[in-house]
């Protein structure tokens, strides 16, 4: 890709999408059943062959709650393809959208190698749901050219894209990215400045926060939390359906963070909680098949779960 592309005005034709998890396999279907070419980039092969099975299930998804033909579901797959090797994966591509382990270390590493073999011209975006774009941009060669674009689960449905520069990012790179989240089927949410946890998450977290603290402090199972959640409200989903969307890293390392800063118990006890019950079992969400539910079909999802 030209250096000069965005003076060029060209459009974004080309992504790589870093990270092949439930994340990262919807942003990538979901740019590629828009017209966008896709690279999608994992460190791990293994990673690779699940990506391409979330692919197949998602356009299975879209079949259904779009009606899309089988045609365009099949020209959205062969927009797609896979590499491990981050030189050949962004060496033509516009824009980097980065969906990795919610871990500052993991992410700033990525990103020092990421600059190493990137073109001029290619954006950086973020999918982080609890970090600012200037905890990356200064472990890149371009912090004008860093932001965070952050999709909620679901995309398909749930389809909002929250754009949060930092106080060096080029307007011309931010309205672009705006330009291309709307292209994608996206509703654009620009963020006037750095806030973590974006408009969404700010809303979401102390819901999700008091439903783990109803489960930690033995006040209800995890099923009746649900449920108290998706009858009351309508929703097809509860609490805990969003966590193991989420994944426990992230939900970990978040209660964590809010534990460290203010010194609040519960939280920490949802923390150390979410560790010994979850991440040290290996139930580390939907994307392993196992979190709060075990998926692909989790009880939830079963119309007799939420009757009288």
């Amino acid at each position: 890709m030209p250096s000069n592309f965005l003076a060029n005005n060209q459009p974004i034709a080309r992504v790589m999408v870093a990270g092949t998890g439930v994340m990262g396999a919807q942003i990538a279907f979901q740019c590629a059943f828009s017209g966008v070419d896709v690279v999608a980039y994992d460190v791990d092969a293994a990673c690779l062959v699940r990506a391409s099975a979330r692919f197949d299930a998602l356009g299975r998804v879209y079949a259904v709650d779009f009606g899309a033909p089988r045609e365009q579901i099949e020209a959205s797959l062969a927009r797609i393809e896979s590499n491990t090797d981050i030189g050949s994966a962004v060496a033509d591509a516009n824009l980097v959208i980065e969906a990795i382990p919610e871990d500052l270390a993991i992410k700033q590493s990525f990103y020092r190698a990421l600059s190493a073999v990137a073109p001029a011209g290619t954006i950086f975006a973020s999918n982080s749901s609890t970090l600012v774009p200037s905890q990356f941009a200064i472990f890149t060669d371009r912090p004008e050219r860093v932001l965070n674009l952050h999709f909620a689960h679901e995309v398909w449905k749930h389809n909002i894209a929250e754009v949060m520069g930092h106080q060096g990012t080029d307007p011309a790179v931010f309205e672009r990215v705006v330009q291309f989240a709307h292209r994608i089927g996206m509703v654009p949410l620009p963020l006037r400045k750095e806030h973590p946890g974006y408009l969404l998450n700010t809303m979401l977290m102390p819901m999700l926060i008091a439903a783990l603290g109803l489960l930690v402090n033995d006040v209800a199972d995890v099923p009746t939390i649900d449920k108290a959640w998706m009858v009351a409200k309508g929703d097809r989903i509860g609490p805990f359906g969003i966590l193991d969307g989420i994944g426990m890293t992230t939900v970990y390392n978040v209660t964590m963070s809010l534990a460290e800063r203010t010194g609040d118990s519960t939280h920490r006890r949802i923390a150390e909680y979410v560790k010994a019950n979850l991440i040290d079992t290996g139930r580390l969400g939907e994307s392993v098949g196992h979190g709060f539910y075990r998926y692909p079909d989790p009880d939830f999802r079963n119309p007799t779960f939420v009757a009288a």
